[in-house]
Parts: C-alpha cells; structure tokens; sequence
C-alpha cells in the first residue's frame, strides 16, 4: 500500500459517510453520518500535520486537495 492509497481510502470512506458515495456492497449511498466523515477528516487532518516536510510533491498535492474537497463537502452536508 502507498500513502496515496491511504489517502484516497480514508477519502472514499469520508464519502461514504457524507452520503455522496455508495457503501461497498450497495448501490446507493447509505444515510449520512457526520460524525464518523468529521472523525476521518480529522485522521488525514492529524496526518498532513505529521507528514508535513516528508512527503513527495504529489503525496503532498493530493492530501491537500483531498482535505479541501472534503472540508467543503463536510461543511454542505452539515448545512442540508
């Protein structure tokens, strides 16, 4: 596993719970849980911090564009 793999897993899953992407298995999205997306943004959150210096341009471009997205997405679902 790479760490862009980690990085877009922990995203899928954040996706998951926001409501925008289906759980594996199904093929609709499942209800929305903004805890759990708020607790899986917080991980890659505590990661962007502790790999800051330490990764590739584009292990490093990806989180944060990852982050972002998911902020955004995170802030619509908790309007409605």
């Amino acid at each position: 596993m790479s760490f862009s793999t980690l990085v877009l897993s922990l995203a899928s899953s954040t996706l998951v719970h926001l409501g925008v992407a289906p759980e594996p298995g199904t093929p609709a999205p499942g209800p929305v849980n903004l805890p759990l997306a708020r607790q899986t943004i917080d991980i890659l959150e505590i990661l962007k911090l502790k790999t800051r210096g330490n990764l590739d341009e584009g292990e490093a471009t990806l989180l944060e564009q990852i982050v972002h997205d998911l902020h955004m997405r995170f802030l619509a679902a908790k309007r409605g």
